[in-house]
């Protein structure tokens, strides 16, 4: 390695331990050792340390140890009688600095509380975001399982033109990476180029201002570390699991804009532990050598065009990415982008106009491939705030397409209108709602460009039973009223297809490894009333996707006898389970909480938990962020369920399954169920009140407790009481 760069990253590593230390003192000093330290919201203490060390550091006085291994990894600086043209030594330097700057952080959040905005996005006068919390690092860190997003950028400084800024963080989302921003150049910061230039940024836009100083890359790293124990199933300690899974798997590189500074240099060979490389534009020594990343480590003067496929080639990622034929840019990263007021050209539906979306299979020979037709006024043809009706409807044909298939086909509608810039699309049916941004216009957006956009994923992503797409939008009020009523016609067809489907009915489930490869031992069991605890996979979209990918993560499960109706236990699900998890699994029960739970990787949308003294069950979805009457936040309770793990009394579940008749069959059904947050009570409320119907107990619905009546167990009971819960009558579910 260099001896310039190991030098500089010894001198920057030696200069920030000085200064965490230095400040750890102050601290040590005004608070004392039993001070509380943390990163809000996680359970995951501070991550790298947490995940090299496998030490939890909780309050001020555990820093002292840590301050020691930091000493202990520290070699001689660089002088002319100490010549160290070695790897390993600066590794360690970029490893102590980590240590030190995660503490120096955490130290920050105790003597500034306010610094950062502890959000997903920024507020209107707070733009540095700090460290994702539990609850947004589950959310994307899905992401990172399904391949949506390969990787991430970690940017240090900023390009000085911010049109430049603006293209290459254009380039970046454009190959679904999340740009996680740091510090300066020359007093430049990347995030505030953005938002001069009027680019959103924030976990939304995946374009993430993390902080104003170089210590914050440790949040980029530390999510990187997460990512290994909450989906990989690496223990906290196992520092080599750690590093090689970030290295095989996470694809994230560091790119450096303008002078590199030591401790730049020392945060560079920090992240080259984890396999992660620097790409940079200026004039510095590179490493070309290949040895702990991929290719090469250090690579330099590169030009603002080149930057972006250079890093990715240097990190070895393998990006494929359609290009559709649209005037505007076209991508995940754009999912979550909104579209407010002062921003708004124009909406359709959403109760500000009539508006639909459905599609529907035809014969071979009633469509043509490709064919976009519009009917009616186009964006062109309208004022700035005057909306429009409207109607789309996608016509597919396949010799492998089946009617099942549908509401899967349909169902994409909403995420790949949303890929484009500067659209934003919510809701689906009939109730859907999209709104086009006054960028999108200038740019030439039709409503036409929908209808490419449609043709060209489906096509792309559902080739193997679609043979032929066809578009049609409507924005005439009296076209988009006829499709509304076939709309409803075919609505209520599936809603009764679907809903007359039971376990019993069918004989063949299906399973889920999607997220095998982050938690090994996890094989998720998809049935027609229990879908995926995600809330992402259902009985038939396990059926699409085993027949577009017959090898792929869905495969069929011959559900064999049923020895245990009331646990769900079947021979044939046995027999699948303890074969996909190499035996890690031998027994899954898929109607019980305490029985052979099924496991979770760590994706699920909620978490249902025995309650004891309350002889109930609750669950907390991701969301809520409040205590529970279990004594734990979702972060803590999240660690018991995942990881592919069965622990008795604790599971991921989804949303949906709340009202499935086969809920908790074991426990005594839906009667168990004593405490969910308003939130999900609230989103589920009208389904949840059919179901209290259908056990003949419509005042259950009033029952259920929230955090209204309490967040913990003695509230909890005191409410069931009152009410004369059923639970309190019902057979003790732990002895």
């Amino acid at each position: 390695m260099s001896k310039i760069i190991c030098s500089a990253a010894i001198r920057g590593a030696k200069n920030i331990i000085d200064m965490a230390e230095e400040s750890y003192e102050e601290a040590l000093k005004k608070y004392g050792a039993e001070q509380e330290v943390s990163f809000p919201n996680t359970a995951y203490y501070l991550p790298i340390i947490y995940s090299m060390l496998g030490a939890k550091v909780q309050k001020l006085g555990d820093m002292k140890d840590i301050f020691l291994e930091c000493r202990k990894l520290m070699p001689p600086v660089v002088s002319e009688d100490i010549w160290l043209p070695y790897l390993a030594p600066a590794l360690d330097a970029g490893m102590a600095t980590f240590f030190a700057e995660e503490m120096y952080e955490s130290i920050r959040y105790l003597n500034t509380p306010e610094f950062y905005t502890k959000t997903e996005d920024p507020t209107a006068e707070n733009i540095w975001l700090g460290a994702a919390d539990d609850v947004i690092f589950r959310k994307r860190g899905v992401e990172f399982v399904d391949g949506t997003a390969p990787g991430f950028a970690a940017i240090m400084g900023s390009p000085k033109d911010k049109e430049v800024a603006s293209r290459i963080a254009l380039e970046l989302q454009e190959k679904n990476l999340y740009i996680f921003m740091h510090d300066s150049t020359e007093g430049v910061r990347m995030p505030e180029q953005l938002v001069a230039n009027g680019v959103q940024v924030g976990w939304n836009t995946r374009l993430v201002p993390f902080g104003q100083s170089y210590t914050t890359a440790v949040f980029a790293i530390g999510f990187a570390c997460r990512v290994a124990m909450a989906f990989g199933g690496i223990k906290p300690g196992d520092y080599k699991g750690n590093l090689i899974y970030n290295k095989d798997r996470t694809f994230a590189f560091i790119m450096a804009f303008g002078p590199v500074s030591d401790e730049w240099y020392a945060n560079a060979a920090g992240a080259i532990n984890w396999g992660f490389p620097t790409i940079s534009d200026y004039d510095i020594p590179e490493v070309l050598p290949t040895g702990i990343c991929t290719y090469e480590h250090v690579v330099s003067n590169i030009s603002h065009d080149e930057i972006v496929q250079k890093a990715i080639e240097v990190r070895g990622l393998k990006v494929n990415v359609a290009k559709i034929d649209i005037p505007m840019a076209f991508g995940p990263a754009f999912e979550g982008e909104r579209i407010r007021k002062d921003d708004l050209f124009m909406e359709c539906g959403g109760g500000r106009t009539s508006g639909v979306e459905v599609l529907v299979s035809k014969e071979m020979d009633e469509i043509e491939d490709g064919k976009v037709i519009l009917e009616g006024p186009d964006i062109c043809d309208i004022e700035e705030g005057q909306n429009l009706p409207i109607a789309i409807l996608v016509e597919v044909a396949g010799r492998e397409m089946q009617s099942d298939f549908e509401p899967i086909l349909e169902r994409q509608f909403h995420h790949l209108i949303n890929y484009v810039q500067g659209i934003m699309h919510i809701g689906q049916r009939n109730i859907m709602w999209i709104r086009i941004g006054k960028g999108a216009v200038e740019k030439g957006f039709s409503f036409k460009h929908m209808g490419t956009v449609l043709h060209g994923k489906l096509h792309q992503e559902f080739g193997a039973i679609l043979d032929k797409v066809q578009v049609k939008i409507y924005t005439e009020l009296e076209n988009v009223e006829k499709v509304q009523e076939l709309a409803r016609n075919v609505y209520d067809g599936r809603d009764l297809r679907l809903g007359a489907m039971t376990d019993e009915s069918e004989e063949i489930f299906y399973s889920c490894t999607l997220c095998q490869s982050f938690a090994p031992s996890h094989v998720c069991v998809i049935t027609p009333e229990r879908i995926g605890m995600c809330g992402a996979y259902n009985w038939l979209d396990g059926k699409a996707s085993h027949q577009i990918n017959p090898t792929g993560p869905n495969q069929p499960i011959q559900k064999g006898a049923c020895t245990d109706p009331d646990n769900g236990y079947y021979d044939g699900i046995n027999e699948f389970v303890k074969s996909a998890s190499q035996g890690a699994v031998t027994e899954v029960s898929c109607y019980s909480l305490m029985n052979n739970p099924m496991t979770a990787c760590g994706c699920f949308e909620a978490i249902a938990a025995m309650l004891p003294q309350c002889n109930g069950i609750m669950v907390v979805n991701r969301d809520y962020r409040g205590m529970t009457p279990s004594g734990m936040k979702f972060t803590t309770l999240a660690g018991m369920a995942g990881g592919g793990m069965q622990t008795p009394g604790f599971m991921g579940v989804s949303k949906h399954y709340m009202t499935s008749k086969k809920l908790f069959m074991a426990e005594g059904g839906l009667k168990r169920m004593v405490w969910m947050p308003k939130i999900m009570k609230d989103e589920i409320a009208d389904k949840l009140r059919q179901r209290c119907e259908e056990i003949g107990m419509p005042e259950f619905f009033d029952m259920i407790a929230t955090e209204e009546q309490g967040t913990t167990e003695e509230e909890i009971l005191a409410f069931l009481k009152e009410k004369g819960h059923p639970a309190l009558e019902m057979e003790a579910s732990i002895d």
